[in-house]
């Protein structure tokens, strides 16, 4: 019994301290300010950089309305990086135009890698990362190219959902909302580094050359959370621009989904043992590698919000039979639940409160089976990039 009691109460504070410190970034996101950019009339050269895997259904349209965006033409290019697509993409891509680099690489990083070795030799001073379903918002590459005057040398935007069509998608949107206040407004107000998504990202161009060279990231599935590594083991901040949109289609049912949070699984395992291996033991240890540290130690929010179900009906069964079985008192552990339960409703941005998520919500024990079945399907060596099947989004599907 000691020992039950034991583990009870380790459980009690790690949930504890993940809750409060949650809740701390949410109030931080939801109430702080941050630096409002705009247009300058000086103009950066930008290279934005599309990574396309086998995605020829819609990386042309992506493609198109990149090639499109308000950014003074002569100061932005276009380049995708072509893995493994089909012929008649390739040639419906050059003729928007854009730059095309035709690929058999696997992996996203290491297409990455290839256009930033295509244009070594030209003056590009910003490079933009975007997948292959992404579309920028106006203004999206005016307020980056403020943010690298202002001093910026990597900058995470705000990726929200294109689509909430059926209620899986609609729930993602708010899972990214709530991402986006907890681990990238939140952060960056309190001045301890936003961190990267993995797409609607710039960087300065040498930058982001000297990341993608890496063996570390080029082996790696994960390449959003090795770029997080590498910027704080150089003491560079990861700026979060709020007023600059890029659209991201959201997973659109239970297989997408499940098959998404494996490769997060895997990516979170592996970054979390990236912390203690020898490379990292000069790290400086800023308040930034402590909480890029402890990012790594949380479990994932569809966990969290399992394991508080399964102990509120522990709970239920304690109040019923009488048995002690929770320590500390029943007490404490419904006010650990509602505690976290605010920081996600402080998160969620108010355009969710509705019937239409209410009914989405029933969705939500399908998914936890999903997250069960991902990380029994989890793999601690993976080397391949695990794709996430894009669909093509039409205007009725797109809500923005």
């Amino acid at each position: 019994m000691i020992v039950i009691e034991i583990l009870f109460a380790a459980l009690f504070c790690y949930l504890a301290l993940a809750t409060v410190y949650l809740l701390v970034i949410a109030i931080a996101g939801r109430f702080g300010k941050l630096p409002v950019y705009r247009m300058r009339d000086l103009k950066k050269k930008i290279a934005v950089i599309i990574p396309s895997y086998k995605e020829d259904h819609i990386i042309v349209d992506t493609a198109m309305q990149a090639a499109s965006h308000d950014y003074p033409r002569e100061r932005f290019s276009v380049i995708v990086a072509a893995d493994k697509l089909q012929p008649a993409t390739v040639a419906a891509l050059r003729a928007i135009p854009v730059r095309v680099i035709e690929l058999d690489v696997n992996m996203k990083s290491r297409s990455v890698n290839a256009a930033m070795s295509s244009i070594i030799n030209e003056d590009f001073e910003i490079a933009m990362i975007l997948d292959a379903d992404n579309i920028m918002a106006p203004g999206c590459l005016e307020k980056i190219n403020d943010a690298f005057q202002s001093g910026c040398l990597a900058m995470q935007c705000h990726r929200t959902a294109k689509n909430q069509h059926t209620p899986v998608a609609l729930l993602d949107a708010m899972s990214e909302e709530i991402n986006i206040n907890l681990f990238r407004r939140g952060p960056a107000v309190l001045g301890i580094s936003a961190a990267p998504i993995g797409s609607g990202m710039a960087f300065a161009t040498g930058l982001l050359r000297e990341i993608f060279s890496l063996e570390h990231i080029l082996n790696n599935p994960g390449e959003d959370r090795e770029i997080d590594i590498q910027l704080m083991k150089k003491r560079i901040p990861m700026q979060f621009i709020d007023g600059a949109y890029v659209y991201d289609e959201k997973v659109a049912s239970a297989a997408v989904f499940e098959k998404q949070r494996v490769r997060w699984l895997e990516a979170q395992v592996h970054h979390l043992k990236r912390f203690f291996q020898d490379d990292m033991k000069d790290c400086p240890k800023t308040a930034v590698y402590w909480n890029k540290l402890y990012q790594n130690i949380l479990l994932p929010r569809l966990l969290f919000i399992m394991l508080f179900g399964v102990l509120f009906l522990g709970l239920l069964v304690q109040w019923l039979t009488g048995l002690r079985i929770f320590t500390p008192d029943p007490l404490w552990w419904l006010v650990l639940m509602i505690t976290y339960a605010a920081t996600l409703f402080i998160s969620i941005p108010k355009r969710f409160y509705n019937s239409k998520t209410l009914k989405a919500i029933l969705q939500v024990p399908l998914l936890m089976i999903s997250m069960v079945k991902a990380m029994l399907k989890m793999k601690s060596n993976r080397k391949e990039f695990l794709h996430t099947e894009k669909t093509f989004m039409n205007d009725e599907q797109i809500g923005k």
